[in-house]
Order: structure tokens, then sequence, then C-alpha cells
């Protein structure tokens, strides 16, 4: 495998960043991970201006085009021969001295990681699918940081948060469910949580502590195309319970059909599962990405 490192293609073993790049040091640095699909990166536009976004929430002015980006990218994805795969692009202010308040941005990090993943699209039942199957989650007792201590919308590389959800977890759960510190549902570590009850899909509103998925906003786009109603709102942990059917999204689950949920009713574990509007949305995902990427 290649990597690209401030420019340069270079073998995976030499892939590194300085030990005082502020990225490393201290989280101070944004990313974004994206799918490929068929040599295309699906949702590219998108994924740049919520990179815009959370650089500039942070002040990170780092002076890059769009066009450099991709193009990045682009090389990475041709260096290794691959058509279908996960990417991530991190951008971080560089070297600087070792004190907390940053300096201008004379020299960013810029690092994309690519790794090899199945093809997507409407032929994808038939090959080795990205999950195992159907997702369990937990509600954990880490809270979500509040938006007004650190802006739910960036995507930085401090990801303390999740990752502390995540440590609550048994080896058989596959994601974290975090709440808001009222006690409402948000988000998962990474990913964007949703759930239908008589035919209406629910999902958590952007006015709480929630990273705008970029799947998300597609689900919702393809829910209105579709004619299934939406409701983005409040909720708590009670209203799964009578949820008929639910799924997590994010660039490399896609959409994936959540089976349990432990700790949304008292403790006690509720069974979930895939159902007609999940599978209906999972299809015009796949069409939409078959159209999009590989016609």
């Amino acid at each position: 495998m290649q990597y690209h490192v401030d420019g340069e293609l270079v073998p995976a073993e030499e892939a590194t960043v300085s030990v005082r790049d502020r990225g490393f040091m201290y989280g101070d640095a944004a990313f974004e991970t994206l799918r490929a699909y068929g040599g295309r990166v699906f949702e590219w536009e998108t994924h740049a201006d919520r990179l815009a976004r959370t650089c500039r929430a942070l002040s990170l002015d780092h002076g890059l085009s769009e066009s450099d980006l991709r193009g990045r990218i682009r090389e990475t994805l041709d260096a290794n021969d691959l058509e279908d795969a996960y990417v991530k692009l991190s951008i971080s202010r560089g070297v600087q001295p070792g004190k907390l308040s940053p300096g201008p941005v004379e020299d960013p990090t810029v690092v994309v990681y690519v790794a090899q993943l199945p093809r997507g699209g409407r032929e994808s039942s038939g090959g080795e699918p990205v999950w195992d199957g159907p997702a369990t989650a937990a509600v954990v007792e880490t809270r979500r940081i509040p938006d007004a201590a650190l802006p739910a919308h960036a995507k930085t590389h401090n990801y303390l948060n999740g990752i502390l959800a995540r440590l609550e977890l048994s080896e058989e759960t596959d994601e974290a469910l975090m709440l808001d510190s009222d006690g409402n549902l948000t988000e998962g570590a990474t990913s964007n949580l949703f759930f239908v009850r008589e035919g209406v899909l629910h999902t958590p509103s952007l006015d709480g502590p929630i990273l705008p998925g970029i799947t998300r906003r597609v689900v919702l786009e393809l829910a209105e195309s579709e004619g299934v109603p939406v409701e983005e709102g409040t909720d708590d942990p009670a209203d799964l319970r009578d949820a008929d059917e639910a799924f997590l999204t994010n660039s490399t689950w896609e959409i994936r059909p959540l089976a349990a949920v432990e700790g949304a009713e008292d403790g006690e574990s509720v069974e979930l599962g895939a159902g007609p509007v999940t599978e209906r949305l999972a299809e015009a995902f796949d069409a939409r990405v078959e159209r999009e990427c590989y016609e």
C-alpha cells in the first residue's frame, strides 16, 4: 500500500508524521471519511463542504484548493489500483511550537489513507459485505459533548468522546449510542441513528449535538423522494422501545440495520431489526450509488 503524505506518495511503512504535529499532540486537525465506488468519490462536494466548515471552526486556514485535495485522493487510489475503497483525508496545522495556542498555518500536514472495500451499488449483495450482519448497540453512560463546548458539526481528530463511549461496550456490541446532557438520543460513536415507528422515519435533530453525517443527509433525501414521512426531533431511549425497525448510517456502513439496543428500556435489550422502510431506503441508496458512480 501507498499513502499520500504532504504531497508525496510513500509506502505505508514510511507514511509518518512528526511527533510535534499538532494533530498528534492535541487532536488539532480536521478529517473526512469518504467512500469510493467504481473509482469515484461518493458525495465529494458535500464532504468537501463539511471539511471546509470544520476548518473554519478550527480557524485552520490550510490554503489548499478543493481540486488539490481531490487530486491527492485520486492519486492515492490510482497508486493502489483501487476503485472501491475506504478513504480518509486528514489536515492538521502541521508542526508548530509546543504550546497550546496555535500560530498561522505555514506548512499543513495532509494525509490520504485508503483501504480496499467490496463493490457497492446494486451488485453489492452478490459480493462480500462491508459488515458481517445487522448491528447491535448499547446506550452508554458517556454523554455527547455539548455543542457549546466542542462544535458538533466539526469532524476533528479529537475523538476521545467516541472512544470513551466505545470502551463501555462488550466485545459483541458494535456501536455506542450516546445521549446529550438532558438524556436525549444523539448519535452513535461513528454513526447516525434512524428508527421507524408506524411508517414514520425518525432521527435526532441537528439542533442537538449531532454530526451532520453525509450518509444521513442522503438518506433524508431518499426518504423524501420515496415518499417516506420523516420527523427530525428530540427522542429519549424509551422511544426506541416502540420502534418497528432501526438502522445506523455512516460512509462505510451505508445503511446498516440495527438488530438490538441494550439500555433502551430500563437497562433491558430491545429487539429491533430491518423492515420494509429500511429495505426500501437501502435499495434506493444502492440505486443512487450505481447511477452516480458505476453507470
